[in-house]
């Protein structure tokens, strides 16, 4: 590299979550490893005040901010994530088990920039308990979908999505522990394909355009 030219800025994430953030320590942990390289986590914050999450952030020497949500009104809290995600310049939120809605005008703010990971294969089984919901259904396979945030629950484009059959030996926790080892790469490769930008959204459908 010319002496002159400096190294492009990492790509910066701001992670929300609720409770224990597993997804959030294996994006962590494909930064660390190089799977997901010219990447950072640049904020963490937590709606809960003793999310395990955040307390991992910090054993990690991570960036934190626990901005309880508890007994305020969905626009206030929304507008200091808002504000707290571009003090720390973040490119690209990821909810990580962030268990709450997300207000039109936080949506507004990072248009195309905020993904989710459910553990079903989008449409099915959207909401809590997907796992038993899918268990419970019969389903002969199963699997999670990372996807666009939009005003609705679990509804946003489909990036990608990972599948698994379902065992007769399953019950719900086994299904619910390989759907969670398929999430964990899922996230990092769908991080990966949205911060290259060498994509188009037409409809409903999220398409490469190297494809």
């Amino acid at each position: 590299m010319p002496a002159h030219q400096s190294a492009p800025r990492p790509a910066r994430l701001g992670i929300l979550l609720s409770g224990r953030g597993s997804n959030f320590l294996a994006i962590a942990d494909s930064i660390r490893s190089g799977r997901l390289p010219g990447v950072e986590i640049a904020i963490v914050i937590s709606n809960v005040a003793d999310a395990p999450g955040l307390a991992a952030a910090r054993d990690l020497g991570l960036p934190t901010a626990a901005l309880i949500s508890k007994g305020r009104s969905r626009e206030a809290h929304d507008a200091d994530l808002v504000a707290c995600l571009r003090q720390h310049a973040v490119d690209l939120v990821c909810l990580a088990g962030y268990m709450r809605l997300l207000s039109p005008a936080f949506i507004a703010a990072f248009p195309n920039r905020i993904l989710n990971i459910h553990p079903s294969l989008l449409p099915a089984f959207p909401g809590l308990d997907a796992q038993q919901q899918a268990f419970d259904y019969g389903v002969k396979v199963a699997g999670c979908t990372v996807h666009f945030v939009d005003e609705h629950l679990d509804h946003g484009v489909i990036i990608l999505q990972r599948s698994i059959p379902v065992l007769d030996s399953d019950d719900p926790h086994s299904l619910a522990q390989r759907i969670l080892a398929e999430e964990h790469i899922a996230y990092t490769e769908a991080i990966a394909r949205v911060l290259t930008g060498d994509y188009e959204i037409r409809g409903r459908r999220y398409a490469m355009r190297s494809q």
